[in-house]
């Protein structure tokens, strides 16, 4: 079922917003800080709900940036992803709708991503009020303002984690697994280095606001495992300390669902998020100069579809054992422990032709017709090579040991709804000559690039992680050759088709 919500501002009880005159487009930012306050919680910097109203004087738009791993995946992660629950959504729209004026539908909430070491955010209702103070006191400071749409560009900090292998399987960087053997990897996928930037100035040319979009995955921020908005925390803060004028800057993240920071499995030195974050924002401020502002007109559409849940999950778990299977009979006749094998693996990669001793006594071993030496090094060659074997066999036992536990969660959640499809709701905003495109999946990157590149409108901003939760959206492409994002999604290979048709429709109907 489809539900068409394009709307305008409508009238009821609410709060009285200030008119613009002559459709001059005004703008209003605020933030609440919306950490948790449990005892005991270790804070590397504070998480915040930031909140951008838009009012070209016949449309409302209110913008929220929120530092938390997703909206409304509890339920759907098994609570995993805890902070967020079901009910924050609508009842923060509801709120705004009655109290504000501004329609539940033309109210993005996007989630930075930033990941968990625990519980990241304050208590559900006070989630709410938080989020809803700060779209309260953006609406009382509107202002008129002059807006801007443009691209910067970062590709240095940034990889695709889903590398590929040369026997066309994908293999994903992770820390719950090893990297693959250097020999079997093939290529790296895309990335997407383009910032989208909205930048909103006062009439007078002070800055106001600076909304950046990019595609990156915040995973672990702090060597200690506190609490960190990431290095696009850092970034807003490069931005608004060298903007000044109390300028806002909001993150909205990208199609970064298989994209890792490039220091992501570095484990020669401390994690450092800083650095990443100052290159985002000063790329960001290189940008933000060279995009002209005039005044911009605002439509908002959003739309639910459904889209069909996966099927194949227990044909590609059997496949995935019958390979588990197959490696661990390799396994077999193992002469070696690992006490063993390591000084016989330094001896022969140090010198491959006389390992076990110097070479004069290969020399004279020869010179006497005796090959007890040389055929002893080609028996322990061959003990080693096996060890090796199985050692990359291990390796590739624990992705599959990851990929089923991980098949078989999500059947579980699948089975549990009692559903064919998933409601993913697809929201497009125009803001002058840009538009922006929602999902609530985990958007790999080449949906994302997909979706930019069939777009008529000269910028288009990719959000996904948000207005709601749904794991990874992996192309189609993608489910034959394996990988963590594609273990990790609920959708069947035809969602691709689905919402890219969808989503096309609404950039082109903005």
């Amino acid at each position: 079922m489809k539900r068409s919500l394009h709307t305008k501002a409508g009238t009821s009880n609410a709060m009285s917003l200030p008119e613009p005159s002559g459709g001059v487009l005004r703008a209003g930012v605020a933030k609440s800080d919306i950490t948790t306050n449990e005892k005991g919680a270790a804070i590397h910097d504070p998480l915040y709900a930031k909140a951008l109203v838009l009012d070209d004087g016949r449309t409302r738009v209110a913008i929220i940036a929120m530092d938390t791993t997703a909206i409304g995946g509890r339920r759907i992660s098994q609570r995993i992803l805890d902070d967020v629950g079901e009910e924050f959504l609508p009842k923060l729209r509801g709120r705004i709708q009655k109290e504000l004026n501004i329609p539940g539908s033309n109210v993005l909430v996007n989630a930075s991503h930033t990941h968990p070491p625990g519980r990241l955010l304050c208590a559900d209702n006070a989630q709410v009020d938080r989020t809803f103070d700060a779209v309260r006191r953006a609406v009382r400071n509107m202002t008129a303002v002059r807006i801007g749409i443009g691209a910067g560009h970062e590709d240095r900090i940034t990889i695709n984690r889903s590398l590929r292998l040369k026997n066309g399987q994908d293999w994903t960087i992770r820390h719950s697994n090893p990297c693959p053997p250097d020999e079997e990897v093939a290529a790296v996928g895309p990335i997407d280095p383009e910032i989208g930037i909205i930048r909103i100035d006062r009439l007078d040319g002070r800055p106001l606001a600076v909304v950046y979009n990019f595609a990156c995955h915040p995973l672990f921020g702090d060597a200690r495992g506190a609490i960190t908005a990431n290095f696009p925390g850092v970034a807003s803060r490069v931005i608004e300390e060298n903007l000044g004028h109390d300028a806002m800057a909001l993150f909205l993240q990208g199609a970064g669902g298989n994209i890792c920071d490039v220091l992501f499995k570095d484990f020669s030195r401390p994690r450092d998020i800083e650095p990443l974050g100052v290159m985002l924002g000063l790329s960001t401020l290189k940008a933000l100069r060279n995009i002209p502002t005039g005044n911009a007109g605002l439509n908002v559409i959003s739309e639910t579809i459904q889209l069909p849940r996966r099927t194949d999950i227990p044909k590609r778990i059997a496949t995935l054992r019958r390979e588990q299977a197959d490696l661990l009979e390799s396994l077999r006749s193992t002469s070696l422990n690992f006490k063993a094998f390591l000084p016989l693996y330094l001896q022969h990669v140090l010198s491959p032709v006389s390992p076990s001793d110097y070479s004069y006594r290969y020399l004279q071993a020869e010179k006497i017709g005796s090959d007890e030496r040389t055929a002893m090094d080609a028996w322990n060659r061959r003990r080693v090579d096996k060890y090796l074997k199985n050692i990359h066999a291990m390796e590739r036992l624990v992705v599959i040991q990851e990929d089923i536990a991980t098949l078989q969660k999500h059947q579980a959640i699948n089975d549990e709804s009692g559903a064919a499809t998933i409601s993913a709701e697809v929201q497009g905003i125009r803001i002058g000559d840009g538009v922006m495109i929602t999902s609530p999946a985990e958007l790999l990157v080449e949906i994302g690039l997909n979706l930019k590149k069939a777009s008529p409108h000269k910028h288009t901003l990719v959000v996904p992680f948000s207005n709601g939760y749904m794991h990874y959206g992996a192309p189609a492409d993608a489910y034959s050759r394996g990988g963590y994002e594609v273990a990790e999604c609920l959708l069947a290979p035809e969602w691709q088709r689905m919402f890219e048709k969808k989503a096309g429709e609404i950039i082109r109907r903005l």
